[in-house]
């Protein structure tokens, strides 16, 4: 596994948050890991993006060394604490965010409050605002019976950014809109646990990625074939190909 540079810690909002940054160029790359997915999570393509770009990844609250969350982790919360570390690190725009999962949410909210700092989006496997209400209306039995053991065996903080994700997307309606800039949304093939998940979910899901996609009129879609849910980790080169040929379609040298 690609061995890291030293994490630093920053105090953010009342949270010590994680961070580590490497690379030199015109613009930062910002990697926003998935719910619970800690910065190890890029291992795969961290490198190969720090030979064009300078790359900062950080935990958020709750995640790897950072402390647990102190308020309600919220969108808006979520963004001023990612704004907070990248000064402390000194990381100036533009930025090009990268978000997989539930960072999706982020830096779609991200790009809306500060487009004036956001050159370029990428949404790997991001959730989308919608997928939020309607997938939870398609779940299955079994995925039902797995949600309610797992919530009574690991009982979820009421900060955490997950029991807080209907607020955030109410913050999204509520947000200005997606700035025109170059929007590359990657989505995988194979969706995770097809044979678990309704067809109803599936064809919901399929739909709000398409959806993503259409906030920008310089938005794209790219299908990465061989992979589910984590395209870094199965299909590195693709993700880091969306994301040089979004920073090159936004006029930045990479």
């Amino acid at each position: 596994m690609y061995r890291f540079p030293p994490k630093r810690t920053a105090l953010v909002l009342d949270e010590t948050l994680e961070y580590l940054s490497a690379g030199a160029g015109a613009f930062t790359v910002v990697l926003v890991n998935g719910s619970g997915g800690p910065i190890e999570g890029w291992h795969k393509v961290f490198a190969p993006l720090a030979g064009f770009a300078r790359v900062f990844a950080y935990n958020r609250a709750g995640i790897g060394g950072s402390t647990e969350p102190s308020y309600p982790q919220r969108g808006t919360h979520l963004v001023r604490s990612l704004r907070g570390a990248l000064q402390a690190a000194g990381v100036e725009p533009p930025y090009v965010l990268v978000g997989h999962s539930f960072g999706g949410l982020i830096v779609n909210l991200f790009a809306r409050l500060h487009p004036n700092e956001v050159a370029a989006v990428v949404m790997v496997e991001a959730t989308a605002p919608r997928d939020v209400a309607v997938l939870k209306t398609h779940a299955t039995g079994l995925q039902r019976l797995l949600q309610g053991a797992l919530r009574r065996l690991a009982p979820a903080n009421p900060n955490a950014e997950t029991e807080q994700a209907a607020a955030t997307v109410v913050e999204l309606e509520s947000a200005p809109p997606f700035p025109p800039i170059p929007l590359t949304v990657v989505s995988g093939g194979k969706p995770a646990m097809r044979w678990a998940t309704a067809q109803q979910a599936l064809a919901a899901r399929a739909k709000h990625q398409r959806e993503l996609a259409g906030l920008s009129p310089l938005g794209e879609q790219i299908i990465a074939a061989g992979s589910g849910h984590f395209p870094q980790f199965t299909e590195p080169q693709c993700v880091v190909d969306a994301i040089r040929a979004t920073a090159r379609r936004a006029g930045l040298q990479a």
